[in-house]
């Protein structure tokens, strides 16, 4: 079951979206002003319906700016069929469109297929509001950039991500990262943190947080 977001201005579809996909067991958000999307919490949904005409702004523009925050599925609901508009929509960053009208069997069928294949991307990631780890290319990617991490600096990075709100000491750390046999000491740590927070706080991200007298915690 998936915490979906539909957007749309009217008001009939999105009633029918929300009995349809209730249903299913999914919790459905639905948003009429296009505008007002961004105050949401768009990091706690596993999918996003978009709809393409919209007035004050379209669904392109929304989803454009929506991309960098989120990484679930987007799905443009669209009353055009020309090829232009669907190329514009995957450039946008939409992984999919369903096309108006649509019937319940339809809009079932590609949630579902969209979420199943979501869920299995993400066992190689880890997700946060602004940020995502890459587990399979190493790599923390903020907002849209991979930060230039050491190897040491991604792999301190992971550990403390993986248990969001937990505080490790710098023992700990070194150990999990390091190895009992590293060749410096727990020491390093505090110097290769250092140099995390230098290059996340030159992106405006501080999830790297110092309980004094314990260790380092990933919190957002």
């Amino acid at each position: 079951m998936g915490n979906i977001l539909a957007v749309d201005d009217e008001t009939a579809i999105l009633v029918m979206i929300q009995k349809i996909l209730t249903r299913d067991g999914h919790m459905v958000t639905t948003v009429s002003d296009p505008g007002a999307v961004k105050q949401l919490n768009l990091a706690s949904f596993d999918l996003i319906l978009l709809d393409v005409m919209m007035p004050g702004m379209d669904g392109y523009t929304l989803c454009k700016e929506i991309r960098g925050y989120v990484d679930c599925p987007i799905l443009f609901l669209t009353a055009k069929a020309e090829e232009n508009s669907l190329v514009n929509g995957l450039e946008a960053g939409a992984d999919d469109y369903i096309l108006k009208p649509f019937g319940k069997l339809e809009l079932r069928a590609r949630v579902s297929a969209h979420l199943r294949r979501d869920r299995r991307e993400h066992t190689s990631r880890i997700t946060f509001s602004n940020s995502y780890f890459n587990l399979s290319g190493k790599q923390l990617i903020v907002g849209e950039v991979a930060v230039p991490l050491t190897k040491g600096e991604y792999e301190i990075c992971e550990f403390l991500a993986r248990s969001p709100g937990q505080v490790f000491s710098r023992e700990q750390i070194y150990e999990r990262v390091f190895g009992f046999d590293g060749e410096s000491n727990d020491s390093t740590i505090s110097t290769h943190i250092k140099n995390i927070r230098i290059k996340l706080e030159s992106l405006g991200y501080t999830p790297v947080k110092t309980v004094w007298g314990i260790g380092y915690k990933w919190e957002e």
